[in-house]
């Protein structure tokens, strides 16, 4: 091995190693390593990424399968290696990934994310599981070695490591971890961490990874609170956005979420679970609504006891006012005064559910669709809301009576080339984007997304946990093609990789205090 290689390389080539090995679940060493990447990170981290870095048995098989119907390449670990040897090799450096890296890399690595500075994550280090402290050092040592401008060694706490000159990347073993950096004061502050308190120690983190499934290969852990303080302090918070969120009564400040990849032989899922749920996680099934939605749609969403949320949204700004328009206390008020019940508007509506449709601009229309306890209910709510129009002066104003449902238009040259129209009928209120769109959200006619194949596949997918949104992959892509502009090479690029996507279903529930969702992504 030439003493040519410098230790920028190590970096990027260590960090390709893992996306191969995440890929291919190829690895060494008999000893797979019990360090916690985690150790090594502050207890406040706000990003925290943990990879499993040798996936093994179905998980393995599924990452294989997956890379096989998406990519049409029978080993991805092969090629990511191959690859990187021979931009090694163009840069006139040399890395034998099999020789060099994989006898001593262990099973888990982090990616720890220290600060949040003006709206990005500029800084990281890696912590690596090392099966052969000896060889990992061998290793780093090796790389330091150049004959151009070759790297500095220096100790702290204890700690060799080496810094490259040019850039300032270090790098050192130590507590079971290889920790390369991408500057002096951040490899400190890792050896720092691991000397004191930690994130592997932090409550809020433990708490959150808890219940991270056990098939995950890589888990993201985002500690919203911490990002909400840091952008605060940079004057990065729109101060109107937080208000609303509060008034929905989510407390963000100590807030955490958890993102986990579990890979399937046809499908990929992404497990959400998060504690920032207000004073009640969200609950209810409305996957009923959905599936009565339009067949054909791009996509679909449906919420449940959308009218109970609304009414407490409601209550919550009616109490805390608007600032510099409308005091504490006077907004139901004042609308009631001028024959607007809120509370009558929140309490007829069930749940709620949206699609949209169309393959061009021009086609593109959809509807918002409330369910209610009977027909009495569905037109007194949208007189209300005729009424609400009405006191706000809105003009091109046009009453409607189609096919059995009743309500209003409004026309506008902002609206574009069609009305927005709020009809009742039956139980049902749709507020829609044309008047097509509003009467198939008021009756799909047996067209509903119940009866296609590949909404059923999305349902099986989710299991128990009810559906909330699902997209048609090829409709999407259809009316992405149509609106991106002609040339996009990146949209080209992706495209053949777009057009494996079969479905993306998204299922949510609550589970105790935290609110929990899986997110799918179907290919073909």
């Amino acid at each position: 091995m030439p003493a040519s290689v410098k230790l920028r390389l190590v970096l990027p080539a260590l960090l390709a190693a893992l996306a191969a090995l995440l890929v291919a679940g190829c690895g060494g060493g008999d000893d797979d390593g019990s360090s916690d990447p985690a150790s090594v990170a502050p207890p406040k981290t706000p990003l925290y990424i943990d990879v499993t870095v040798q996936p093994e048995g179905e998980a393995k098989a599924n990452i294989d399968a997956l890379a096989k119907k998406i990519a049409g390449v029978d080993d991805v670990g092969g090629l990511i290696v191959e690859e990187l040897e021979s931009s090694a090799e163009e840069e006139g450096e040399e890395v034998d990934f099999e020789k060099e890296i994989k006898p001593w890399l262990g099973d888990k690595a982090g990616f720890v994310y220290p600060e949040f500075d003006e709206g990005e994550f500029d800084s990281f280090w890696v912590a690596v599981q090392v099966t052969d402290a000896g060889a990992a050092e061998s290793f780093i040592e090796e790389h330091a070695k150049s004959e151009e401008g070759p790297a500095e060694q220096d100790s702290y706490e204890g700690v060799d490591f080496w810094v490259e000159q040019d850039d300032g990347d270090a790098s050192g073993v130590f507590d079971g971890l290889l920790v390369l950096a991408d500057s002096e004061t951040l490899f400190k502050e890792a050896v720092d961490a691991s000397n004191g308190e930690t994130l592997a120690d932090e409550s809020a983190y433990t708490d959150a990874v808890a219940g991270v499934p056990g098939d995950s290969v890589a888990d993201v852990y985002v500690d919203i609170g911490g990002l909400l303080r840091e952008a605060e302090a940079d004057g990065e918070v729109d101060q109107s956005a937080k208000q609303f969120f509060e008034s929905t009564g989510v407390e963000l400040d100590e807030a955490t979420a958890v993102a986990s990849l579990i890979p399937r032989s046809d499908r990929i899922e992404i497990d959400i679970s998060s504690d920032a749920t207000g004073d009640e996680p969200p609950s209810g099934d409305a996957s009923e609504l959905l599936g009565t939605l339009p067949n054909g749609s791009v996509g679909a969403f449906a919420s449940a006891e959308f009218g109970k949320r609304f009414s407490e949204g409601i209550d919550r700004v009616d109490r805390e006012g608007i600032p510099g328009e409308v005091p504490p206390n006077q907004l139901k008020k004042t609308l009631k005064e001028a024959g607007i019940d809120l509370d009558e508007i929140g309490g007829s509506i069930g749940d709620a559910g949206l699609f949209v449709e169309g393959n061009s601009e021009r086609s593109l229309a959809g509807a918002l669709v409330l369910a209610t306890e009977d027909a009495t209910q569905a037109k007194n709510t949208v007189s209300n809301i005729g009424l609400f129009v009405r006191a706000a002066d809105t003009p091109g104003v046009t009453a409607i009576s189609e096919n059995g449902a009743s309500g209003f238009s409004v026309s506008s040259p902002d609206l574009g080339n069609q009305p927005l129209v709020v009809i009742a009928k039956g139980e049902r209120i749709a507020i829609g984007y044309g008047l097509r769109a509003a009467l198939t959200g008021i009756d799909a006619a047996g067209r509903t997304l119940a009866e296609d194949r590949v909404y059923e596949e999305a349902v099986s997918a989710l299991g128990d946990t009810p559906i909330t949104a699902y997209v048609d992959g090829s409709a999407a892509l259809k009316l992405a093609t149509a609106l991106v502009s002609p040339g996009d090479s990146d949209f080209e690029e992706a495209k053949p990789y777009l057009a494996k996507i079969d479905y993306l279903a998204l299922g949510s529930e609550s589970s105790g205090d935290l609110a929990v969702a899986k997110l799918i992504a179907g290919i073909k």
